[in-house]
């Protein structure tokens, strides 16, 4: 018997494909997701820029979840991500902790929280 696969091709176990079903639907019903591990720096420093930010996220915490390795390995088959944090912003994966980082250097990271309606513009 065949098993699933992943949107790149790559075979998942059937508790692999309900994890990434799982993982698609965080996705697509927050507007900035984070899957995160409760011990990771990266992931710390990343939930503490966006919290600074102010910023509306849903952190799944992947060690602390009863099917955290299969959504990791799901998140691994969708976006070729082996770490955490794994981060979408508007259902678009975003990559981990440096690109997050990047992007704020570089100025871009607010207009694309803002447009995802995650982020609350100051009024004058």
């Amino acid at each position: 018997m065949g098993g699933f696969f992943s949107s790149e091709g790559k075979e998942l176990g059937l508790g692999s494909e309900m994890a990434l079903e799982k993982a698609k639907e965080l996705v697509s019903s927050n507007p900035v997701m984070i899957f995160s591990k409760t011990y990771c720096g990266y992931c710390k420093r990343v939930k503490q820029l966006l919290s600074q930010l102010g910023v509306n996220y849903k952190v799944i915490e992947l060690d602390s979840e009863s099917d955290g390795n299969a959504i990791q390995s799901a998140l691994l088959a969708w976006t070729s991500q082996t770490t955490v944090p794994n981060v979408f912003i508007a259902g678009k994966h975003i990559g981990g902790c440096d690109a997050v980082t990047g992007m704020h250097s570089s100025g871009k990271l607010v207009p694309v929280l803002t447009e995802a309606g995650a982020v609350a513009t100051k009024s004058s």
